[in-house]
């Protein structure tokens, strides 16, 4: 086993037998995450929700029930009881075992990619799967992106703490599953692998190192994933298949823009109101393990209260629980749905939640996103085509493209978003649109995101630290730099070891040149170098320059870049480098600090904080 284990830490990085390996392991491991996750959440909905207490739990067409509804009556007290039940037993597990994951569980696994070297405690997957699926099964309105993207990473981050690997390694394996988990719980192995590099990162940034790990992993999660299906539902997508909408005309985009500005204002309003309700659930003044069961029980109360005043329509309970079902009837009779309530359910979803899982409940925030956008989309694509019924003739498009472009600009991901969404609904021919209106979002939504640990690029990431002071330090030259025209003390090579002595006081170098007769540099001494021979007065006249001098002299010329001086300074452990004319080595052109160097990076870092800090504005 030890041999094992020493194989993989020992091959390479780029040793792409190395990352199938490791990727396909994490995918294997995560795919069984995933069917585990799906499986408890199912038998915890059916057994502990909708045979009790009544309620109309509808889910995709590709989702896969593994229990057949049994037709009954909601019964609203019973409902609420489930809920504030399902919200203690979840926040008495994560409190208690896991406090990392609480909340959506994308953050947690982003903050331990950046902060914490790629590590997640070995508990955390099996709290946040059993916590997770209490909250979903239970009518939480969340959903499960953060739940298996917390998983998978937790997988892969395992993984490679077994196998004793670099932080660098432990970061890319615990991307590569949290990819694997999305792509195979949302059958979308292709924007699994974006997402894991894009969800990073709040700007238009991609981590790079872990896409090819992620296509991987994604790949092999999603078969496993999907062979515990029924035949018929096997790699079929998650809202059934091609859905047939197709852009008839490039003036659609004007309707699709105004669409874009909807899920701005919407998701401005999102991403405000769950901070808020977080914000208000931490000042409550009782232990954080009873905070889920309160969240559910609002959340209940808010669903009862759209329900009943849309008459007890069913669909109108879309604001708890998945809402998938909803969204399925969006996307295959939306003209069943009237404009009210799908603007009611975009709204009021929102509002629980904010309650589930700011409150401290476990699930994530992309389905409840995806039923946000899909809803304001229909509502949107409604408006259009009674307005310009030539122009927008397949209304039902705009729900696709509503779900894609708010999660686009809430999450900070259009990419992966865009693609997720694509491969859910089997359809690619909205993704003229879908990708305009992502774009918009994402650009106009620039001031906000759904996810707090995220950082602007891989320049800010701590986890980068070190990798991008070589990076800026490769964009600058030591001309740029260096002391030019500045008057430098140096010595003949036959100026006695007295004359030196009785002259350093006098300077506030550290490095001395020493000069021939024709000025050409021949050798270097340091103050330190002199010092040894301050108790010795004896040879002071007699000892001279040459004598204390090294004629081993490590320079740079004004084209190198600094980070070439950087790696001689810390080669030498010096503080001064001579600066010499690459034509004539003996000639001198000046001296260049290392706190100048480090000084000119700071000053970059400095320069790239602010450009940022303007574009959020």
């Amino acid at each position: 086993m030890n041999s094992f284990l020493r194989t993989f830490r020992d091959v390479e990085l780029r040793s792409t037998g190395k990352w199938f390996g490791l990727s396909g392991l994490v995918g294997a491991f995560a795919g069984l995450g995933a069917i585990g996750f799906h499986w408890i959440g199912q038998l915890v909905a059916h057994y502990a929700f909708v045979t009790t207490s009544g309620f109309p739990m509808t889910e995709a067409a590709g989702e896969g029930q593994m229990f057949e509804a049994v037709p009954s009556v909601l019964n609203p007290w019973i409902m609420l009881l489930v809920m504030a039940i399902g919200g203690l037993a979840s926040g008495m597990l994560v409190y208690i075992w896991a406090p990392e994951a609480e909340g959506h569980g994308t953050d947690a696994a982003i903050d331990a990619f950046h902060n914490k070297r790629g590590e997640i405690r070995a508990r955390i997957p099996i709290i946040k799967t059993i916590a997770s699926a209490i909250t979903l099964g239970t009518g939480g309105s969340a959903g499960r992106e953060g739940p298996i993207a917390q998983i998978g990473a937790g997988v892969g981050a395992i993984l490679g703490k077994i196998l004793k690997l670099s932080a660098r390694d432990r970061r890319i394996l615990m991307a590569a599953g949290m990819g694997a988990g999305v792509g195979a719980i949302f059958r979308a192995p292709l924007a699994g692998a974006l997402f894991a590099g894009e969800i990073l990162y709040r700007d238009a940034d991609l981590e790079s190192d872990v896409i090819v790990p992620a296509a991987v992993s994604s790949t092999i999660a999603y078969s496993v994933f999907c062979f515990s299906l029924p035949p018929e539902l096997r790699f079929v997508p998650l809202f059934g298949r091609e859905v047939g909408f197709a852009v008839t005309s490039p003036l659609e985009l004007l309707p699709y823009t105004i669409l874009a500005i909807v899920l701005v204002i919407a998701g401005a309003a999102y991403i405000k109101g769950f901070y808020f309700t977080r914000d208000v659930f931490r000042k409550i003044p009782i232990l954080p393990h009873f905070k889920p069961m309160l969240g559910a029980v609002l959340a209940g109360l808010v669903g009862l209260a759209v329900y009943y005043s849309f008459g007890k329509n069913t669909d109108a309970l879309a604001v708890l629980g998945s809402g998938y079902g909803t969204l399925q009837k969006a996307l295959d009779a939306s003209e069943t749905l009237a404009l009210s309530l799908l603007v009611t359910i975009a709204l009021v979803k929102i509002v629980t939640t904010s309650l589930t899982i700011s409150s401290g409940g476990s699930g994530g925030v992309f389905g409840p996103s995806m039923v946000i956008g899909g809803c304001l989309g229909a509502s949107v694509g409604k408006v259009m085509h009674w307005c310009l019924p030539a122009l927008v003739t397949q209304p039902k498009a705009f729900v696709i493209v509503g779900m894609a472009g708010f999660f686009a600009g809430c999450a900070r991901a259009p990419f992966s978003t865009i693609i997720m969404v694509s491969e859910m609904t089997g359809d690619y021919r909205l993704l003229l649109p879908t990708l305009w209106v992502s774009t918009l979002c994402f650009l106009l939504g620039s001031r906000w995101t759904l996810y707090e640990k995220q950082v602007p690029t891989r320049l800010d990431s701590p986890a980068h630290r070190g990798d991008f002071i070589v990076d800026v330090l490769e964009g600058m030259q030591v001309a740029d730099v260096f002391r030019k025209n500045v008057d430098l003390i140096s010595f003949h090579e036959g100026a006695t070891l007295d004359e030196i002595v009785h002259q350093l006081p006098y300077s506030h170098q550290r490095y001395f040149p020493v000069m021939d007769d024709q000025g050409h540099m021949i050798g270097i001494f340091s103050a330190d170098d002199v010092r040894s021979y301050l108790f010795n007065d004896s040879i002071w006249k007699v000892a001279n320059a040459r004598d204390v001098m090294t004629q081993v002299v490590v320079s740079v010329a004004p084209d190198d870049d600094l980070n070439t001086a950087l790696t001689r300074f810390t080669l030498l452990n010096v503080d001064e480098l001579p600066v010499i004319d690459p034509k004539n080595p003996a000639k001198l052109l000046g001296m260049i600090r290392r706190q100048e160097t480090i000084a000119a990076y700071n000053r970059k870092r400095l320069e790239h904080k602010q450009r940022t800090e303007e574009q959020a504005k």
